[in-house]
């Protein structure tokens, strides 16, 4: 099956609501913390070595990044949050910035919510998680570097954190385990994500 993610390409990067790519169509948001794997998912999902900058610094997506996948289909690469030293007034801006984005994009259709498998559901993933289900949009939780836990563990981190999300979110949540260096889970984040773009 031909790749509907292939043909991504950047298109800006938006520090504010006036960057902001017309509301129209549709388009799926990414975030995670810094060092959760969120770029090489992107990278993973397009097939491309080089759509989301890989970092050796944690932390250094500033700005919503937009990738259109078709016309008027977008993935949007939020600002990762973790390890990166951001000054205090930089976090509010993001905070009030990242607020308004959820609450008043009509066209952003789903939030997938990057995170190590090792570390999961910390609070700013929490936080994410709360946006979409504010919002009522679907949220899907990508758990990465699943290649780092032998497949016992990381069926029982699977387990865990889906009882969890469903104690919390019920449905609206789905969650799988992912490797952008071995691919697994590579398939079933594009069906996600295809299917939330209407692709």
């Amino acid at each position: 099956m031909a790749n509907p993610f292939a043909r991504a390409r950047y298109v800006l990067s938006a520090h504010n609501y006036r960057q902001l790519p017309p509301d129209e169509g549709a388009e799926i948001a990414f975030a995670g913390r810094s060092n959760a794997g969120k770029s090489s998912a992107l990278n993973a999902l397009a097939q491309q070595n080089a759509l989301a900058r890989v970092s050796k610094t944690p932390g250094r997506t500033q700005q919503l990044v937009f990738f259109e996948v078709a016309p008027q289909r977008h993935l949007v690469d939020l600002p990762g949050y973790g390890y990166a030293k951001v000054p205090q007034d930089l976090q509010a801006h993001w905070q009030q910035f990242l607020d308004g984005y959820f609450s008043t994009r009509d066209a952003l259709q789903g939030l997938v919510v990057v995170m190590d498998i090792r570390h999961p559901l910390k609070d700013y993933d929490r936080q994410m998680l709360g946006y979409a289900a504010n919002r009522g949009i679907p949220a899907h939780a990508v758990l990465t570097k699943a290649d780092k836990l032998g497949r016992g563990a990381a069926g029982n981190t699977l387990q865990a954190v889906r009882m969890e999300l469903s104690r919390v979110f019920g449905d609206t949540v789905s969650v799988q385990t992912f490797s952008a260096e071995s691919k697994q889970g590579v398939d079933e984040l594009r069906a996600v994500a295809a299917r939330w773009l209407g692709l």
